[in-house]
């Protein structure tokens, strides 16, 4: 590989040893008209199988190993820090996602700042729960970044590198990570487009947690929104609960003659108090930016 590199692939792999050959071959297939100005990074998270020995075993490939296992999303971060492309584009090992769609996700990075495969289908195990949740979890992502958001947590993403370094800080070590970039990226007003590819059943055994990995999906949006723009948390739930102390100051003129209940008192002062704090920490949000 020369020193003039224009794409980073990271491919973060768990005990992946039965796809990751085939796949590591796949993408040097598809590479091949950019041969000498990319590089193949695998993140071997520790993995306790022989996915190490198998990326070895392909020419051109750089393959870094975490000592034990931390995380795709630590995995990721890993590829990322050693990335020298212009662009990184990610790829799962488990061969659900399709590597001709890796060229398309290159050409487009030329207009964007970051490009997602969103998915036709869930094919993960357990699939209706697991569509479920993703799908709440979609829509109230949709809703913090206003944002129609097609996919929020694919595996195949592409995006410029110099602007991901700035959200080292807040992006997990777990599943969530893709989830919070990308959440990340759309909430800093970043170009961010999404094209349709296929999906796969995977190779091998799923390490996503449906239980524990949902409640971190939950958590890391609500989060992230309240890292880049809280009011979009604290302003409806303010104004739901003035709307409501309202309402019971009116119930209380009729009911009680223009004597409020200590209640009422409360809950008014309650979303006073919760509107001041988005308005305070949207303004420490906004100082932060400049």
């Amino acid at each position: 590989m020369t020193e003039n590199v224009k794409v980073s692939i990271v491919v973060p792999a768990y005990n992946e040893e039965l796809a990751i050959g085939p796949i590591l071959q796949e993408i040097s297939a598809v590479m091949e008209p950019w041969r000498g100005s990319y590089e193949l990074i695998v993140v071997d998270d520790g993995s306790t199988d022989n996915t190490a020995i198998a990326c070895r075993g392909c020419d051109d490939v750089v393959v870094v190993s975490h000592a034990q296992n931390r995380g795709t999303g630590a995995a990721r971060t890993t590829g990322t820090r050693r990335a020298r492309g212009e662009y990184v584009v990610m790829i799962d090992a488990d061969g659900t996602y399709p590597v001709s769609a890796i060229p398309t996700v290159i050409k487009a990075l030329q207009e964007h700042d970051m490009v997602i495969g969103a998915r036709s289908r869930e094919m993960g195990t357990m699939p209706w729960p697991r569509s479920l949740a993703k799908n709440a979890i979609k829509a109230l992502a949709s809703y913090m970044t206003e944002t129609r958001i097609p996919d929020l947590n694919s595996g195949l993403r592409g995006m410029r590198r110099e602007l991901i370094p700035q959200f080292f800080p807040i992006l997990p070590t777990s599943h969530s990570w893709v989830s919070t970039i990308t959440m990340a990226f759309l909430s800093a007003g970043y170009s961010v487009k999404w094209i349709p590819i296929d999906y796969h059943k995977r190779i091998g055994k799923s390490t996503f947690h449906p239980i524990t990995d949902t409640y971190n999906y939950i958590m890391l949006v609500i989060r992230a929104i309240m890292y880049f723009n809280p009011l979009r948390v604290f302003l409806p739930v303010g104004l739901a609960m003035l709307g409501l102390g309202l309402a019971k100051a009116v119930y209380d003129i009729f009911a009680y003659r223009f004597h409020f209940a200590p209640s009422t008192v409360m809950v008014v002062l309650s979303s006073v108090q919760v509107l001041a704090i988005g308005l305070l920490a949207d303004l420490i949000v906004r100082r932060s930016k400049t």
